[in-house]
C-alpha cells in the first residue's frame, strides 16, 4: 500500500527513567497521552522522561491510522523520505526528535563521534546499541538548568585553589601543574587542553573511599559558607548557586564524583526558546526542565557520573575534545526562517517562525509561534521529511487536500516535497506553538529549507 497523502499523525512512545518528572507534571507524558494508546496509562507516581519521535528501532513511532511503524512505511514508500535521503540513510530518518522532562540530573555524559561509535558498538553492543554519532541540539520549553562544556580554564583554576576537597581529589601535582599552565601567558591552547585533560582525568580516577571522604567535607562547606562558598564563585556562577547545586545533587545522588565535576563545567540557565548545540565528544549533563531535543539518530551515551546506569569513565576521559569556553559560545541564536509566508491579524504581530540550524546535515529545527485566531504559516515544500509536535495551544495542519486538527502533544510526520500550512485556532491572547525537525540534503546552505 502506497500512502497518497504525506501527512501522518503519529503515536509516539514515552520512556520511563528515574530522572523523569512524575505523572502529569511530565510534558513528555502529557504529550504522549494526547494520542490515546492501550499501552499507556499515566501513573501519578511514575517518572516519565523522554518522548521519542522518529524511526529509531529502540522506540519507533507508529502511524495512528494503521498502527505501522515509520520504518515499515519508509521501506514501502521511499518517497516519504526522498530518494536522496533513503539512499544515504536507508529506511529511517537521519534524526531522532525528543521531548525530555527532567526532574533530577541526567548523567555526566558525552556522545561519541562516528568512528568511536562504530568501535564501541562492535566491542559492546549491549551498552552502545548502534554505530552512529550523536551531535544534538537542545531547545528549552520551560526554564532549564544544565551543565555544558568545560568552563574557561581560569575559572577551573580558581576552584582548584578555593575548594579544598576538589583539590584533594585532583591531587596536588595535577592541580599545581594545571594552575601554572593557566597562569602562564605564553601557554598555548593545546597546552591548556593537555593540562585540563590531566586534571580532569585525575579527578575521574578518584577512588570511592576518597570520594566519600571529600564529599562530606564539600557538603559541609557548601552548607556553612553559602554565598562565600568556592571563593565566592566566579562571574558566571556565584558561590550561592554552587552551594545550592552541591547540596541538591548530594541529596539526589549521595557521594558521587559527578558533584565534583560541576566545578569543571559551565552551569547554564535557559528560558523557553533558548538553545544549545553539542557536537560529538562534548561533555554535558542536564539538571532540570522540559526541553525539545534533536539529534542524529543514535542512542549512544558514554556516562561517568550522576547515574545508576553503566559508567565508562576511561572512555569518557579519553574521548572528550577538552574545548573550553564561556557558555555563551555554546548557545545557539535562531534566525528568521526564510521559506515561509506568515499571515498575521492586527493583534498577532508577535507571531514568529525561527530556524535553529546547527552545522550538520542530519537535522534543523523550526519553532513556530502563531498568536491569535486564524494566524497562518505556509511553509514552502522541503526536499526531505519533517516531524512536527505541538507544545501549546491548538490549530490545524494542512498538507495538500488533507487537514487535521492539532492540539498540545499531537505529533505529525510530513513527507518530502509537501507544502505544509499551520493555522492557529485559539483566542486573541492564545499562542499556537509547534516545533518542526527536518532534514534536507542539498548543495550548501542556499537551498536549505525549501525545494
Amino acid at each position: 500500500m502506497v500512502l497518497p497523502v504525506p501527512l501522518l499523525r503519529l503515536q509516539c512512545g514515552v520512556n520511563s527513567y528515574e530522572w523523569g518528572k512524575k505523572g502529569d507534571d511530565s510534558a513528555a507524558a502529557r504529550f504522549a497521552a494526547a494520542t490515546p494508546s492501550p499501552e499507556l496509562n499515566i501513573q501519578a507516581d511514575k517518572p516519565y522522561a523522554e518522548l521519542w519521535m522518529g524511526s529509531h528501532p529502540s522506540n519507533p513511532s507508529k502511524h495512528v491510522a494503521t498502527g505501522r511503524t515509520l520504518p515499515d512505511l519508509f521501506a514501502q514508500n521511499k518517497a516519504l523520505l526522498s530518494t536522496q535521503i533513503a539512499q544515504k540513510y536507508g529506511d529511517r530518518l537521519p534524526f531522532l526528535f525528543k521531548v525530555l522532562s527532567i526532574n533530577k540530573a541526567l548523567s555526566i555524559q558525552a556522545h561519541p563521534n562516528k568512528k568511536l561509535a562504530e568501535q564501541l558498538h562492535a566491542r559492546d553492543p549491549k551498552n552502545y546499541p548502534d554505530d552512529n554519532h550523536k551531535p544534538e541540539m537542545t531547545i528549552a520549553i520551560t526554564p532549564f538548568e544544565g551543565l555544558c562544556g568545560f568552563r574557561p580554564v581560569d575559572e577551573i583554576a580558581h576552584f582548584l585553589e578555593s575548594v579544598a576537597p576538589l583539590r584533594a581529589l585532583v591531587g596536588e601535582e595535577a592541580a599545581s601543574a594545571f594552575t601554572r599552565v593557566v597562569k602562564d601567558e605564553g601557554s598555548t591552547v593545546e597546552a591548556k587542553k593537555e593540562a585540563l585533560q590531566k586534571a580532569f582525568g585525575a579527578l575521574m580516577g578518584s577512588s570511592s573511599a576518597d570520594i566519600d571522604k571529600q564529599m562530606g567535607h564539600l557538603v559541609n562547606l557548601a552548607k556553612s559558607e553559602g554565598s562565600n562558598f568556592a571563593g565566592g564563585g566566579v562571574s558566571s556562577t556565584s558561590g550561592e548557586v554552587l552551594s545550592e547545586l552541591v547540596t541538591r545533587l548530594n541529596g539526589g545522588f549521595g557521594s558521587d564524583i559527578g558533584i565534583f565535576v560541576l566545578f569543571f563545567l559551565n552551569f547554564v540557565k535557559m528560558q523557553p526558546g533558548e538553545a544549545l548545540f553539542l557536537v560529538a565528544d562534548d561533555i554535558h549533563a542536564y539538571l532540570s526542565g522540559d526541553i525539545i531535543e534533536c539529534m542524529a539518530a543514535s542512542d549512544n551515551v558514554v556516562r561517568a557520573g550522576l547515574t545508576p546506569k553503566f559508567k565508562d569513565t576511561d572512555t569518557l576521559v579519553s574521548m572528550l575534545t577538552y574545548n573550553f569556553a564561556p557558555i555563551e559560545e555554546q548557545k545557539m541564536t535562531p534566525t528568521e526562517y526564510p521559506y515561509v509566508t506568515l499571515n498575521r491579524k492586527a493583534y498577532s504581530s508577535s507571531s514568529s517562525v525561527q530556524l535553529y540550524d546547527p552545522p550538520i546535515e542530519e537535522f534543523s529545527v523550526v519553532l513556530t509561534r502563531l498568536r491569535g485566531p486564524e494566524s497562518k504559516a505556509t511553509f514552502e515544500p522541503l526536499a526531505g521529511p519533517s516531524i512536527i509536535i505541538c507544545t501549546a495551544g491548538k490549530g490545524k495542519i494542512s498538507v495538500g487536500p488533507t487537514t487535521e486538527e492539532v492540539k498540545e502533544g499531537y505529533v505529525f510526520f510530513v513527507g518530502a516535497t509537501a507544502e505544509c500550512v499551520l493555522e492557529s485556532e485559539g483566542g486573541e491572547d492564545d499562542e499556537f506553538v509547534t516545533f518542526k525537525a527536518f532534514c534536507e540534503l542539498g548543495d550548501g546552505e542556499e537551498g536549505k529549507g525549501r525545494l
